[in-house]
């Protein structure tokens, strides 16, 4: 009897080492095959910008929720999110500089940008690609054409460059059934594109500079390669363009679309970070969208925005944000951006907008590196806690709007 009873004890406690053990391991099932998402006109968009996520991987970085270690991508789903942006630069030799080696991936490259679509499809997100059409970043202040086309002297040779390359990416893409549901033809195109760091008789795109018929044809070009491929796809590609800060978008498309003649867009987006971006008050903000959204007859999206839920830091690289004063009523708490992130979900769908995009929510602290520093500049603004833990805030995805 007593050799019977030792030997259910003995059984009982390996089960529950077994089960104990089970908790801390990734996903035991993943889904067993693709699901794909194909994102409809009225769909609102839950985006979150997951470009660096390979790359933080790759450098020790650890997502969990419920404290189980997670594929971020299926965080981001479980939580709300039914779109992932990623960008795409032309050939970011640097990433291999930076690093100090050369078996380095080219980060945001073809082949990594590939990899991210993958990983959101396979999960049913939509992807929203945005082409810099650089080898590095690209933004208000820097506008760099690729090293492979900076002797460029001829307009039409940089217009049939930029088909030709926004073409062979798309239809790599749709050949593996990895169409974008949406493409940005730029990335915050304030200015313009491919304008600052230019070799003499570099066509001039800056329409700051009145070049707006420079820029609105290779604009063009790049959206014929768009529509052109996605007459062949399943998918029929959704086309946007991008400005950072309220205050320049309703000037930048009036021009584009009269002195550039760039008319064949579906979405109007911009970059709206409340902290930066003080021109156009939060509260003004849904009043500039129902404006753009009937004067222009387009659909509008928020593609960037950030908010703390942190003053902190978990690393020597200095954060973007948490130095400035926090928005009237929106603390850098948990419950700060929180507030903030639903408060402006709310706004934009009730002025008529059609998605809201938050950007880097995966940057976390880790030995990834950029041209500035090691770690993140972020992370005080992620879905993640400085263990890698998900936020409540990331939520907001889940509210009932």
């Amino acid at each position: 009897m007593k050799t019977y009873l030792l030997l259910i004890i003995l059984l009982f406690l390996n089960l529950s080492c077994k089960n104990n053990n089970v908790s801390a391991v990734e996903d035991p099932k993943p889904d067993p095959k693709p699901k794909y998402h194909f994102f409809t006109p009225d769909e609102f968009a839950m985006g979150v910008d997951l470009s660096l996520v390979n790359q933080i991987e790759d450098h020790g970085g650890v997502y969990r929720d419920s404290s189980l270690v997670r594929d971020p991508f299926r965080i981001m789903k479980d939580h709300g999110a039914n779109m992932v942006r990623v960008r795409l630069w032309h050939n970011p030799q640097w990433v291999k500089t930076v690093y100090g080696s050369d078996q380095t991936p080219l980060y945001s490259g073809f082949a990594d940008v590939l990899k991210t679509i993958q990983r959101a499809k396979t999960l049913g997100l939509a992807v929203n690609l945005t082409f810099h059409y650089s080898d590095s970043w690209a933004d208000p202040g820097t506008q760099k054409p690729p090293l492979a086309w900076e002797n460029i002297t001829s307009l039409q040779v940089l217009k049939d460059s930029i088909y030709n390359y926004t073409y062979s990416v798309l239809s790599k893409l749709n050949a593996k059934g990895l169409m974008p549901e949406m493409v940005q033809i730029g990335n915050e195109t304030n200015c313009g594109m491919m304008m600052t760091g230019t070799k003499t008789g570099f066509p001039n795109l800056d329409g700051c500079n009145n070049h707006w018929q420079e820029l609105g044809t290779i604009i063009n070009s790049g959206i014929k390669a768009v529509r052109d491929v996605s007459a062949q796809s399943a998918i029929k590609t959704k086309i946007a363009l991008h400005i950072a800060d309220p205050k320049n978008v309703d000037w930048w498309f009036g021009k584009i679309t009269t002195s550039g003649a760039v008319s064949d867009f579906d979405i109007i987006g911009m970059s709206y970070y409340p902290l930066w971006h003080t021109t156009i008050a939060f509260g003004d903000l849904p009043a500039l969208i129902t404006k753009l959204k009937n004067n222009y007859n387009k659909k509008v999206m928020i593609l960037e925005t950030s908010y703390p839920w942190t003053a902190g830091y978990s690393d020597s690289y200095n954060n973007q944000f948490g130095s400035q004063a926090p928005l009237t009523g929106y603390p850098f708490t948990l419950e700060g951006q929180s507030k903030f992130l639903i408060d402006l979900t709310k706004n934009t769908i009730s002025a008529g907008g059609t998605g809201v995009m938050y950007w880097e929510p995966d940057w976390i602290s880790s030995q990834m590196k950029d041209l500035w520093g090691t770690g993140s500049s972020m992370e005080n603004c992620t879905f993640f806690d400085f263990a890698g833990n998900t936020l409540s805030s990331i939520d907001y995805m889940r509210y009932i709007y």
